[in-house]
């Protein structure tokens, strides 16, 4: 078997690398800029005052250039005062002093340097002396009206030594303190990052049907909502979770019994073969093949209602169109059952009544309201619908003339599973017609109304809906 050649994909940096990048990159080229910044301004400033000097020794040195009794200009200078006034415990200095025609009167000869302007005492310049780098000036001064010059030239050695030990101590501490400071990040990053690798070995570790909340110490706002929106997921899918169980466990309870039914008269007319006996057997087979495929109808809408619970997507919804196709999806069984199903409040209407809702779940409410209207109420049947143009809202309404609900059985016949007398007796219903039309009515943000019609006879069964 040959080895896969597609390198392995890189793994990106951890979040605390990249936190800590995101924070010290900046804060070192700050360090960077404003160390750069400090030495030029102090290398500007050492400058400054060491050329000060220098151009104060210049005019101790030119002060001595004076006239003598003969009237020659010279320096005025012993051996003894010559070298106290050079005197440098640090630099070699040097200096010569130059006749207006450029030749030297004292001093050492020095390479040339240029002279001052004419609206200028002094120029300063650099030069080489001996292979050495040497900071020099050049003073105009002025002997019985002729421009004598004075050169002084330093060596560079105390600035440049000065330069390097302001970076030294002017950096390094800085340099410490940063690293101090990203050490100090790191460790806090870690801890505040601690319940985020907490929740991760969670996650790892746990088992695929665990889907209890998560422990999460908030350290943090963002890691908080990170928890809260995994605790939610794991709601969300628990309840999806318990939703498929439970559809499947109904299925399961409720088919059994029709199932078995049906397998008991199919037995009993093949025994039978004779057409009168086998025909009441079938007829009771059919039936519960009705009854069995109205469960399955039903357990689909309780499953739906149950899933739409964690998504629903609402479009605008004609009711007008709606309750046409029910009355005519439902007309046929109805005249077979010598039932009057009609309509009342569309007639006339000019306007369409749209509301805001779900279209499978309004024809869920429809379907299950009529459907239980044929089975237990009267001869007649008529589906409502009325708005309320203040409270912009319109009330769909099925009514019957059978004998109606009792008002205290009312509420418990529109939990799972419940039946009244009535239901019982004709063993037609499973209990869930009134429950899936409460659960729809619910998730639309209305409820399911159970009142007495006319003349406190029959069942109204109403369903609020906002109007869009």
């Amino acid at each position: 078997m040959t080895a896969d050649p597609r390198p392995a994909p890189a793994l990106p940096p951890s979040l605390r690398v990249r936190m800590l990048r995101h924070v010290m990159l900046p804060l070192v080229l700050t360090w960077l800029v404003g160390t750069v910044a400090t030495l030029g301004v102090a290398s500007h400033f050492t400058e400054q005052a060491f050329d000060r000097a220098l151009v104060d020794d210049a005019y101790s040195i030119a002060s001595y250039v004076q006239a003598g009794p003969d009237g020659a200009v010279g320096l005025q200078l012993t051996e003894s005062e010559l070298r106290a006034a050079l005197f440098d415990q640090a630099e070699a200095v040097h200096f010569t002093v130059l006749r207006p025609d450029g030749t030297r009167l004292a001093g050492t000869p020095l390479p040339p340097t240029p002279w001052p302007d004419s609206d200028q005492r002094f120029r300063y310049s650099n030069i080489v002396y001996h292979g050495l780098p040497v900071r020099a000036v050049t003073l105009r001064h002025e002997v019985l009206g002729d421009p004598f010059h004075v050169v002084m030239a330093h060596t560079t050695y105390v600035r440049a030594a000065l330069v390097q030990r302001m970076l030294l101590f002017g950096a390094l501490p800085l340099l410490l303190m940063l690293s101090l400071l990203a050490f100090w990040l790191w460790r806090r990053i870690e801890r505040d990052l601690a319940p985020l690798g907490r929740l991760q070995a969670a996650l790892a570790d746990r088992d695929a049907q665990d889907l209890t909340p998560v422990a999460i110490t908030p350290s943090t706002r963002e890691i908080a909502a990170v928890g809260q929106a995994v605790n939610a997921l794991f709601d969300r899918l628990g309840r999806s979770v318990r939703t498929q169980r439970e559809f499947i466990g109904n299925v399961a309870h409720e088919l059994r019994t029709p199932l078995a039914r049906i397998r008991a008269l199919a037995d009993y007319g093949l025994a039978h073969p004779e057409a009168a006996e086998a025909r009441q057997p079938l007829q009771q087979i059919a039936d519960s093949a009705e009854r069995t495929g109205r469960l399955v109808n039903q357990l689909l809408d309780l499953a739906a209602a149950d899933e739409a619970e964690v998504v629903l997507q609402k479009e605008r919804v004609s009711l007008t169109h709606f309750i046409g196709q029910a009355v005519l999806r439902h007309l046929d069984t109805a005249d077979a059952r010598g039932v009057d199903l009609g309509a009342r409040g569309l007639e006339g209407r000019m306007d369409d009544v749209v509301v805001w809702a779900n279209p499978a779940m309004i024809e869920g409410i429809l379907d299950n309201l009529i459907d239980n209207a044929m089975r237990y109420g009267g001869r007649t049947i008529t589906v409502e619908l009325a708005t309320e143009d203040g409270a912009r809202r319109c009330v769909l309404s099925v009514v019957d003339d059978g004998p109606g609900i009792a008002e205290p059985l009312r509420r418990n016949l529109m939990q799972r599973w419940s039946q009244g007398r009535e239901g019982e007796l004709l063993g037609q219903g499973s209990g869930l017609g009134l429950y899936i039309v409460a659960r729809y009515a619910g998730l639309l943000g209305s409820s399911l109304q159970l009142d007495s019609a006319d003349h406190d006879r029959g069942l109204r069964a109403s369903v609020a809906l906002p109007l869009a």
